[in-house]
């Protein structure tokens, strides 16, 4: 039986949310340490290594090298840019953008993009083994993104900020 329907009617439950921002710039390295810092880490890597992996190749020219080459290192980039956002919680002073929405959208992006990329890197393994192991990192990372994606997306839909703290109180009380 459900609580609030044993109370007798002349009780009103209130909910209050109280959200909490703070919007002074401060280096936060516990963010690297959380799962969403976690991930961008490991996206950050991926990329490097993927982007290495193509770089060294004799036949790195080509059109479908070229496409990894982009793929990873518009990846690093952007993903060093949003991770530097959250350690500096420059995030939480922009809170008025959708960042969960963003990022979900961006990483989404990337996850397909990053599909692509392996795909057609991949099918140059036959010339050199770099193209296999970038191919490898690929799809790792398109995994990776693909995760983030999702977790952002659950959050974005359960309401909660990228950054910053919100805060639930039920209180009943007699009308």
């Amino acid at each position: 039986m459900d609580p609030e329907s044993a109370l007798p009617s002349t009780h009103r439950t209130y909910t209050t949310t109280t959200t909490t921002i703070d919007t002074t710039v401060r280096f936060d390295p516990s963010y690297v340490r959380s799962l969403p810092g976690t991930l961008k880490v490991g996206q950050l890597v991926l990329n490097l290594l993927g982007f290495i992996c193509v770089s060294v190749a004799r036949n790195s020219r080509a059109h479908n090298a070229n496409w990894f080459s982009f793929v990873s290192m518009g990846g690093f980039w952007i993903t060093l840019i949003l991770l530097l956002l959250f350690l500096f919680h420059i995030i939480e002073k922009l809170h008025f953008i959708p960042w969960l929405l963003a990022e979900t959208v961006y990483c989404a992006i990337w996850t397909f993009i990053y599909f692509t990329a392996a795909t057609a890197v991949s099918s140059m393994s036959n010339y050199e083994g770099v193209f296999i192991a970038a191919a490898v990192f690929g799809y790792i990372a398109m995994l990776v993104y693909g995760f983030d994606a999702y977790l952002k997306y659950i959050s974005w839909k359960a309401g909660e900020l990228a950054q910053g703290n919100r805060k639930t109180t039920t209180t009943t009380v007699p009308a």
